[in-house]
């Protein structure tokens, strides 16, 4: 499931793709979470507890987890699927996060990939995984961060320690196989180092290659619409039609949305693949302020075609009660 594709040659902006590739609805709505809220790991007897520094735009599954956005501060990031994943068993001595609140943590916290890095490699912090409520399914994921002056992090568990690939080079990430391997794959793709022919399947490697390599031939952008465009459409190519979901492979699903976010400007820009409309709203223009509400966009009800959302619909969110984060099994 999913593909995620970081851009530094969008003109003045660094903006960054992802696609949700998934077998069920995730009920996704949007999310404006103002500066000092207050926050837990959702881990029974977990100690980690924090006040946010920023606030944040984020994309979440069934009203209960973040699993895309950006913050005010430019750093953005993405969960996507890693069958492989392996959190370890639960160790009392090292902080934890249940993985629906994984990517808010940062979100909340962190200016820079840099910083964020930093953290996760002093701390060892431990990923506490749960079942998906909408499948049963035990959750695996991977994480991906980027920010505004194009730094970028591959985070993944394969051995219940965290193991971080930071650099700019490290532009794409789709599923399994887990990212070293993926990295091997590429090098043997033309254009990469190999003689191997351009790939056109659905396979995670496979997508993995096509965003590396239409990335890398993106014409300089005329505008920022054009930008935007530009990188709409390596997202597309790497999207996947309606399909019958297949239990044994969850990683090859329909795309349900897409985003792509740009990093200088604070723009995020949404697309349902079951709507004609695109919708983009503006960090600057929500209050983010410490004391200001919790804003939500509603995407579930959304009516589509007739009378639907299109456009800037930064003036669309409304009021709500906080995000309620799953707790970790």
């Amino acid at each position: 499931m999913c593909t995620r594709a970081l851009w530094s040659g969008a003109g003045d902006a660094i903006m960054v793709g992802r696609n949700m590739d998934y077998g069920k609805d995730l009920a996704t709505n949007l999310w404006a979470f103002p500066r000092g809220m207050s926050r837990d790991s959702a881990v029974d007897g977990g100690s980690l507890r924090w006040s946010s520094r920023y606030g944040s735009l984020a994309a979440g599954a069934y009203d209960n987890s973040t699993n895309d956005g950006l913050n005010e501060a430019g750093l953005a990031g993405h969960l996507l699927w890693l069958t492989e994943a392996d959190y370890g068993a639960r160790s009392e001595e090292r902080p934890a996060l249940s993985a629906s609140v994984w990517l808010q943590y940062f979100l909340d916290n962190f200016q820079t990939v840099s910083d964020a890095v930093a953290w996760i490699e002093h701390s060892q912090v431990q990923i506490v995984s749960a079942k998906d409520p909408g499948t049963g399914r035990v959750v695996a994921l991977h994480l991906a961060l980027e920010d505004a002056s194009g730094d970028s992090a591959i985070v993944e568990y394969l051995d219940g320690t965290p193991r971080v690939w930071h650099g700019r080079a490290y532009t794409v990430m789709t599923n399994s196989p887990p990212f070293d391997r993926q990295l091997e794959h590429l090098r043997r793709v033309e254009g990469f180092g190999g003689d191997e022919t351009l790939p056109g399947g659905t396979a995670p490697e496979h997508r993995f290659a096509r965003a590396a390599y239409y990335l890398e031939r993106l014409p300089a952008p005329a505008g920022r619409a054009e930008a935007f465009a530009e990188l709409l459409s390596v997202m597309r190519n790497t999207s996947q039609p309606f399909r019958t979901p297949d239990p044994e492979h969850p990683f090859i699903s329909t795309t349900l949305w897409r985003t792509i976010a740009d990093l200088t400007h604070r723009i995020y820009v949404y697309e349902s693949t079951r709507r004609p409309n695109v919708i983009w709203m503006r960090l600057d223009e929500i209050d983010l302020t410490e004391g200001a509400p919790v804003r939500k966009l509603d995407l579930v009800n959304d009516v589509g075609l007739e009378g639907g959302l299109l456009g800037d619909v930064t003036e669309a969110f409304t009021a709500a009660a906080p995000m309620q984060f799953m707790l970790a099994a």
